[in-house]
């Protein structure tokens, strides 16, 4: 991994660094090199991949303010490109520049729940030999490409939101979110009843004893999804999965307590006792996140599952004494995203209050804001048939612009096209099922057969944007914070949690506004579409609206 410092737009100057993988040095004097440059020059450093890089850096302690991560950008060109998914590597990079034969990236291991061993600085071995030249030479290719894009201004927010993103996801998960293991405890205790030995807790047994009983047969294990599906089969019921909305749809005795396991099984499997031995110490869950890890932009993580966290386990999640959390959580973000990049004055105007779907409702559906709701979801997510359809007509007939746009990207997804956010982030050439892509519909809307590349454009431009949006804000929010006692601790999607002392609550929620505000502003410039967020200030994170 090579380092190099560059001058930073907005700072009073820089130099260029060499400090190489090859030229291992002692962890704490080249971290107080760092952190002594961060402070003199305001650099924007440069190198290749901050996955990597940072978080030794954070062991001694240093942070910086701006980075430029390589791979993250070569995986954004590449994309743009049309050649998604492609080596991103700094070694393939550079093969790329010469003609050379592209080398593979490295494999990744699998992320360790803290506690274990931690690899030294520069400890991995680069995948070929590169010097600190390679370094800029890809980074000054890089900032040609980016001028060449379509909209070279867009991408060069991308760029610096997904460098951001990546730093703000090491210190989040060196940091860690609060959490109590002896609350974590009571509540399995309540849902699950006491850990046994061997098997699974006794409220498992007991639902698997009803389920079985439902389908008057023994011995069914209704954690395996194909011996439920074979048992609804036997019943005359067919189903394609055993999925929520699925299930919700069945008249069956065995339902109820399908649906109830099911959520219990996975809070025992992803968050019981087990999980909690192994990713909380010291008072804190350390998961490593990873930074634009789906198509959509959206984040991912390499263990323990802190985006996926049910929220009867949130119980646990509580702030520190004298302390509380503010949570912020963007409403109605995606239908507000359409109103941006569709530029529809209609639907902007809709956007402009503060439900979204009151005032569509009050505009064009005789006030049903239910039907708004579902027209609105069904035209992001192709629904195609049932209560859509008369509510799909108004929604063509009042906001023509709105659903043109996200129609085009439909039909560009079927012909075998690109589609691309507002940024400039570009959609897969192909996809598989788009809950393997991060695009999950609400239980509003329940995917239609067929046409499923479609289905998966239409929504990416607008769920991608919404992700940038969101990034944006986090990127800003932590500049807002920098010097206070304040902690990012989580991010999800659209909602951000920070953990802060009780008397700055108040100047953080101020900060969390702001830089909604800015995100909007900087993603969409003038436009009439408000991004308001649900804040709250609570104690614990279950207690957040």
């Amino acid at each position: 991994m090579l380092i190099a410092v560059v001058p930073d737009p907005d700072g009073p100057g820089g130099r260029l660094g060499r400090h190489s993988s090859g030229e291992l040095r002692h962890v704490p004097d080249l971290a107080a090199e760092i952190a002594a440059l961060e402070v003199a020059e305001q650099p924007r450093w440069v190198w290749t991949s901050t996955a990597d890089v940072y978080p030794p850096l954070l062991r001694a302690e240093v942070r910086v303010a701006r980075c430029h991560d390589l791979e993250l950008t070569e995986a954004l060109l590449s994309g743009h490109a049309g050649r998604w998914g492609e080596p991103r590597g700094l070694a393939a990079a550079v093969a790329r520049l010469r003609g050379l034969p592209v080398p593979p990236d490295r494999p990744r291991p699998d992320a360790e729940p803290p506690g274990f061993a931690q690899v030294a600085l520069f400890d991995a071995v680069p995948a070929g030999r590169v010097e600190i030249s390679d370094l800029l030479e890809v980074y000054e290719e890089q900032a040609r490409r980016i001028g060449e894009t379509g909209h070279p201004g867009r991408f060069r927010l991308l760029v610096a939101a997904e460098s951001a993103g990546a730093l703000i996801a090491a210190e989040m998960g060196h940091t860690g979110l609060p959490w109590r293991p002896d609350v974590h405890d009571e509540l399995l205790r309540e849902l699950l009843g006491p850990p046994q030995p061997m098997g699974p807790p006794r409220r498992l047994a007991e639902l698997t004893a009803e389920i079985n009983a439902a389908f008057g047969t023994h011995g069914l294990h209704p954690d395996l999804p194909a011996e439920v599906v074979r048992a609804f089969h036997r019943a005359g019921i067919e189903i394609p999965n055993t999925r929520r909305w699925v299930l919700r749809q069945i008249d069956h005795p065995a339902v109820a307590p399908l649906l109830e396991f099911k959520e219990l099984y996975r809070i025992w499997t992803a968050h019981g006792w087990a999980w909690c031995e192994a990713w909380v110490r010291d008072g804190r869950f350390r998961p490593e996140y990873v930074a634009g890890g789906v198509v959509s932009g959206r984040w991912a993580t390499r263990g323990g599952g802190a985006l996926q966290v049910p929220k009867v386990v949130r119980r646990a999640v509580i702030a520190d004494p004298g302390w509380c959390f503010v949570v912020a959580d963007a409403g109605q973000l995606e239908p507000r995203v359409l109103a941006a990049v569709s530029e529809d004055g209609r639907l902007a105007r809709a956007a402009a209050a503060g439900d979204l779907y009151a005032a569509l409702a009050t505009d064009s559906f005789d006030g049903d804001r239910a039907k708004a709701k579902i027209a609105l979801l069904g035209a992001m997510y192709g629904q195609t048939g049932g209560d859509a359809i008369p509510a799909l007509a108004v929604l063509r007939r009042h906001y023509p612009t709105a659903f043109e746009y996200v129609e085009a990207a439909a039909r560009t997804g079927e012909a075998g096209g690109l589609v691309r956010s507002w940024l400039g982030r570009t959609c897969p050439p192909a996809s598989g099922a788009w809950r393997d892509a991060g695009l999950d519909p609400p239980d509003e809307v329940a995917p239609p057969p067929g046409r499923a590349r479609g289905r998966f454009t239409r929504n990416f431009v607008i769920q991608a944007t919404a992700a940038e949006w969101a990034l944006v804000l986090l990127a800003t929010l932590r500049t807002r914070l920098a010097g206070t006692e304040a902690e990012l601790v989580l991010f999800v999607h659209d909602e951000v949690v920070v953990h802060c002392p009780a008397d700055q609550a108040e100047s953080v929620v101020e900060a969390v506004r702001e830089s909604a505000l800015s995100a909007g502003r900087l993603l969409f410039g003038d436009t009439t579409v408000r991004f308001p967020l649900d804040v709250s200030v609570v104690g614990a994170y279950a207690d957040a609206k």
